[in-house]
């Protein structure tokens, strides 16, 4: 803990404003508040974690971090994975997720407000009660916040029609670092008044602003969608069907591919029947068009001219939550075959997007980096978009082969840069990906991301070490 941070002091005051219930000081809690789900990214041991309920109870911890030089870390339900809502040692873990109120559905506007520790899950429930949707959906959405998806940027299956929260947030209530407070955005569909902060905040990972509220413009409820599954002999079989079907002008709701090795563990795991082993990659397409069905059958013959050697349609309702199931059962799959190997086991999810046109080239590399590291890698992710999931399996009890596991970590960050992509699509960069990030930007924008971090921040009080340093 660093010696500037007063533990009575900082108890006392906090204790001023908030009960003595929404501070929390025991060992247990602090370990279990102490890092996200990341691995390779080095956590502290937080002094406090606070738990507020109100807006005015997170301004009042942060004028008392403003006043006695205590950092703030922001955090939901630590589902990320790029170590954004680590500890650092003697701070204040600002929990969010009491903050848990649906404040508001408007359907005539199609808006809803909430607070930021409600989950995706429960606020696309509240929604749909209303005829609406909100569309983001991580892989998480059951658990992570819509503050966290705020902070990170989230994405999920269904963005590459839909877009991802980016597209969502109309406006923030915010806290800023010293305390005061700043609404952000409209309730408008247009506006352009002023420079968009709103969307400044959104992917900032916490280290500009906690968000307290926000407004999120919602859809239509989604109309039913048929799917389908498509395997291929090759990669690059996959990646042309893939860049027909973008080609060809169709907007599937959901384009997902599994590599060979995420193709037979869900085999393997026996709950599949439409899967067959040996194919080199796996595409499941969902449609939720007009009509999904002649949209489907365009998209069978254009899997079909690329190479696909086995193809399943759906024809009902029931045929399609089938086919997706397959993308479902990935996180399964992978648990039964770490647990098949009998000892503890990491799973690694790395995230990393290229050009549609660079997709199967970056699958293939990544099977190369696995074999050249002696190592396991299951490569699955959204394909309509270019954003790639690959999950290093290692034992991270071993220190050779964790070492083999960071080299593949950094190979994959590297090919997918030199393919003309980026190091995370939806993930953020937190402490993880925070060297690789002036590699992508360059000096120039990292001089101006400084610059705001110091405008924001200047007492780089904030989530400090993560993004970007001061």
């Amino acid at each position: 803990m660093p010696p500037t941070t007063d533990t009575p002091l900082l108890l006392s005051t906090l204790r001023s404003a908030l009960p003595d219930e929404a501070l929390l000081t025991d060992p247990a809690a602090l370990a279990a508040h102490s890092r996200d789900s990341a691995p390779f990214s080095a956590c502290g041991t937080p002094a406090v974690v606070a738990v507020p309920r109100t807006a005015e109870q997170v301004a009042h911890v942060m004028r008392t971090s403003y006043a006695l030089g205590v950092p703030v870390v922001p955090q939901g339900a630590r589902t990320g994975l790029a170590g954004a809502a680590n500890a650092v040692d003697g701070c204040i873990v600002l929990s969010t997720a009491a903050m848990d109120r649906i404040l508001s559905v408007d359907p005539a506007n199609r808006l809803v407000r909430c607070e930021p520790g409600v989950t995706t899950r429960r606020l696309a429930d509240a929604v749909a009660e209303h005829g609406l949707t909100y569309p983001p959906d991580p892989a998480s959405w059951e658990r992570c916040t819509i503050g966290g998806n705020i902070a990170t940027g989230a994405g999920g299956i269904c963005c590459v029609k839909y877009g991802v929260t980016a597209d969502y947030v109309l406006g923030l209530d915010l806290v800023l670092p010293d305390g005061r407070r700043l609404r952000t955005g409209r309730d408008t569909v247009k506006g352009v008044a002023g420079y968009d902060l709103t969307r400044l905040v959104v992917g900032s990972e916490g280290t500009l602003a906690v968000v307290v509220g926000a407004t999120l413009a919602l859809r239509p409820a989604r109309p039913p969608a048929l799917s389908l599954l498509a395997q291929f002999p090759s990669l690059k079989a996959a990646g042309e069907a893939v860049a027909a079907i973008t080609a060809a002008g169709h907007t599937p709701s959901a384009l997902e591919l599994l590599d060979r090795a995420t193709t037979e563990a869900v085999v393997d795991l026996g709950r599949h029947r439409l899967l067959r082993t040996g194919s080199a990659a796996t595409l499941i397409v969902e449609s939720d068009s007009a009509d999904p069905s002649a949209d489907l059958t365009s998209m069978e013959l254009l899997c079909k001219e690329a190479g696909a050697d086995h193809i399943t349609a759906a024809a009902t309702a029931e045929e399609a939550r089938e086919i997706i199931e397959a993308r479902r059962l990935v996180s399964p799959a992978l648990a039964a075959y770490m647990a098949s190997r009998g000892r503890g086991l990491t799973a690694f999810i790395e995230d990393v997007a290229v050009p549609r046109s660079a997709l199967a080239e970056l699958v293939g590399q990544i099977e190369r980096i696995a074999e050249h590291n002696r190592l396991q890698i299951f490569t699955l992710g959204h394909a309509g978009d270019g954003n790639l999931h690959p999950t290093v399996v290692f034992d991270e009890s071993d220190p050779d082969e964790s070492a083999r596991a960071r080299s593949a970590y950094d190979d994959i960050m590297e090919a997918g840069l030199a393919l003309g992509g980026t190091t995370t699509g939806e993930h953020g960069v937190g402490t993880l990906k925070r060297d690789w990030l002036e590699r992508e930007l360059g000096p120039v924008s990292m001089e101006l991301q400084r610059g705001l971090k110091r405008l924001f921040d200047p007492r780089n009080l904030l989530n400090p070490g993560k993004v970007v340093t001061a």
